[in-house]
Parts: structure tokens; sequence; C-alpha cells
């Protein structure tokens, strides 16, 4: 895609740990390494996606109506009879911690405010349906005429993560200020600048600026996920 910040945050995402693209490749698979990809939800997932019909797409929506963009266009599908075009949407979502009145509990976030993704072949048809759903603002690319995603894209997006079960995170003294620049190092935002514009040092985290696909995105991170330029 032409959009800089939109290439920036795809490479940020995919550079999270994947299974290695040849071993799918192969017509030689040994049985230790397909009993291994049967057991291994990332492998799985990549190929069911390179065998899935139609092209990634990502359109802009309200932020905060993601989902309800996601409800909408599900049921112009349904009422359109435009299951054979358009195939899936996705909202991509995070689970975080949150502290609230000193009450922890974990919650899901979207990953990117603002854009969901959807499988779909284009056609002038399919095109109008996704574009005229209430809450949509626009494909991102080239107006009437997109540019998918690759597919190495949507994995970076949408793979299953390997969990990091006892992990802790790191505990840090408070040592930013509002406006400094900083460096995502963690995370689908890993590599990408971003700008303190807000400081939890109760909570051990921060809320930065970072641009995303054009546009200034707020974003929560640790402390631990950051590093000072």
């Amino acid at each position: 895609m032409s959009d800089n910040t939109f290439e920036a945050a795809l490479e940020a995402a995919a550079q999270e740990p994947v299974a290695n693209n040849s071993e799918l490749d192969s017509t030689a698979v040994g049985v230790d390494v397909a009993v291994e990809e049967e057991n291994d939800p990332q492998a799985e997932f990549r190929r069911a996606l390179r065998s899935a019909p139609g092209d990634w797409y990502v359109i802009h929506s309200y932020a905060g109506y993601e989902n309800r963009v996601k409800g909408n266009l599900e049921n112009r599908i349904h009422t359109l009879n435009m299951e054979d075009y358009i195939y899936q949407i996705e909202v991509p979502q995070e689970e975080i911690t949150e502290i609230k009145n000193g009450q922890r509990k974990q919650v899901k976030r979207n990953v990117f405010p603002g854009y969901v993704l959807v499988r779909m072949d284009l056609t002038d048809e399919s095109w109008s349906v996704v574009r005229n759903t209430p809450g949509v603002t626009g494909f991102v690319g080239h107006g009437h005429n997109p540019s998918p995603l690759s597919l190495d894209e949507v994995e970076g997006i949408l793979a299953p993560r390997p969990s990091k079960k006892g992990e802790k995170p790191e505990i840090k003294m408070v040592d930013f200020e509002v406006g400094e620049s900083v460096t995502v190092m963690d995370g689908p935002f890993a590599t990408l600048p971003a700008s303190i514009s807000e400081i939890m040092p109760e909570q051990g985290k921060l809320k930065v600026l970072v641009s995303i696909f054009g546009r200034e995105t707020p974003v929560e991170l640790s402390f631990a996920q950051v590093q000072k330029i």
C-alpha cells in the first residue's frame, strides 16, 4: 500500500514471531513436522488463511464504532445476499489488564481503533455494499480500487500469538515526560515512534500517540513497552 504509516504498522505487526513459511511450501514434510504443525495454532491459521477465498481489505470506521460496523456489515451481507462475495469481517483485538478503582480486570481493546478488516472478492457491487454500510467512512487505499493486504500482512495482524504464561511485567521508575518522543518496543506497534500524551505512574502505563494509517491514534502501553529516543 502507498501509505507509509500503513506499511509501517503492518511491518511492525508482521515482525511478531510466526512459523517459517518454507515449511508449508514443501511437499516432503516429515511426519514429526506434520504432527508438530497440527498442534501449532499459527501453522493451522496460515493454512486456513491461504486456502480461504477472497482478499483482505482495510476500511475506515468511526473510532469506537468498529464492532457496530462489523454487525451492520454482517446484516447487510445477509440481507443483500452477498455471502458469495463478502466472506469475513474482523476487528483485531488484544487482551489487557485494566485497573479501575483499585480493581484489576482483563478487558479486550481494539488494536487498530477506527479500522476494520474485510475478506472479500472486490466487485463494484461488493465495494458498494461495504462502502455504504453505516459507520464506514471509506476504504484504505485508492478510493474505488483499494489495494488488498498481502497474506503476510494479514497473518501479522490476525495470527494467534504464543502465550507468555508466568511472565511478570517489568517494573520501572517513572522517567518520562508528557510530550516526550519514544519508540514502541513491543506489541503490534513495535518499532514505531510515538509521543507521550499521559503518564499513569500508579498503573505503570503511558498513553502515547502513534501514527496509524495517517491518523494520530491514542494507545495505552506499559513503561516496559517503550524506550526513549
